[in-house]
């Protein structure tokens, strides 16, 4: 087998053009984001790579001793748990879709087991941390800068809703309830909820369509409702540095992005006294055991404040 395996270009032109039906599949059929078909592709490829490099060109070969061989051969090269997991799901969405799709006549992936993750507890900024990020970003943003102006509505949406980073990208103009203070999201699985944001977010909002938009806005900007310098879409990319600069000028704030300050909307939203059905929705989960890591952060911080507090810690 080769030390490194390749992305793509290698895959003999067979074991390609399986990969490639799947990928269609995932987009078409179950209306995954671009970032998670991206993410398949790539930890099917590995599996493909396995496969030709053993001197196969069909899925013939795949079986259960084949995949358990390729995750070991991960796991000795040090791939951490929750690589080898994410990896063991996505060879079993493969060969369920082979096997779907008459490909292999049995399905080999449902007796493959992986090494649970380990879940970290997610970096969250205390309240007052967040307070602070969110008044440096106000007071950065002048009526004359309508990149600041965007900025600060940004940060704002993000904390006071604890939307993913694409939804916020992906949003339209008339996505945004501003009446209701509401703004509807296309989350994963093409699924659509709406949220609410607060006063703050709304006036940010409010200073960023009045006098940061107009500004940037040109013929080509569509319906987006947050633009980059050059009038298109926002990029991703932006708004993690954006979120990252933000947070950078607190003093003691643990270094995060976007996907930083979901966590921290959801841990607030849980101390303040939501229940974990209402933040689940909220953050649009698809099941309530994702929601449950939050449990774990609020449990901790308050073994913290105990410890520090009371007399008999």
């Amino acid at each position: 087998m080769s030390e490194d395996w390749p992305a793509a270009d290698s895959l003999p032109a067979v074991l390609a053009a399986y990969r490639e039906g799947f990928v269609a599949y995932l987009q078409s059929v179950r209306g995954l984001s671009p970032h998670t078909v991206r993410a398949y592709r790539s930890d099917v490829t590995t599996l493909l790579q396995y496969v030709a490099d053993a001197g196969r060109d069909d899925l013939a070969a795949v079986d259960l001793p084949l995949l358990r061989r390729w995750l070991g051969a991960q796991h000795h090269r040090g791939h951490r748990r929750s690589t080898l997991a994410r990896r063991a799901a996505a060879a079993r969405a493969f060969t369920a879709w082979a096997t779907r799709a008459g490909v292999l006549a049995s399905d080999p992936g449902l007796r493959l087991v992986a090494p649970r993750p380990q879940r970290a507890l997610p970096a969250v900024l205390q309240p007052e941390q967040a307070a602070a990020a969110l008044h440096a970003a106000q007071r950065g943003a002048s009526e004359a800068d309508p990149i600041a102006l965007r900025d600060h509505a940004v940060v704002e949406l993000l904390y006071a809703t604890g939307i993913r980073v694409a939804e916020l990208c992906g949003l339209d103009l008339s996505d945004l309830d501003l009446q209701r203070r509401l703004v509807r999201v296309l989350g994963k699985g093409a699924k659509e909820r709406a949220v609410p944001y607060g006063l703050p977010a709304q006036r940010a909002l409010l200073r960023w369509l009045e006098q940061g938009r107009p500004a940037l806005a040109h013929p080509h900007s569509a319906a987006a409702l947050f633009l980059g310098a050059r009038g298109g879409r926002v990029d991703q990319r932006i708004i993690r540095t954006v979120v990252h600069n933000t947070v950078a000028a607190v003093p003691g704030a643990p270094d995060m992005g976007p996907h930083g300050l979901r966590h921290s909307a959801a841990t607030h939203l849980l101390e303040g006294g939501a229940d974990l059905r209402t933040v689940q929705e909220l953050l649009g989960h698809a099941t309530l055991a994702t929601t449950q890591i939050y449990t774990h952060v609020t449990v901790e911080r308050l073994r913290a404040i105990h410890d520090r507090s009371h007399p008999r810690s």
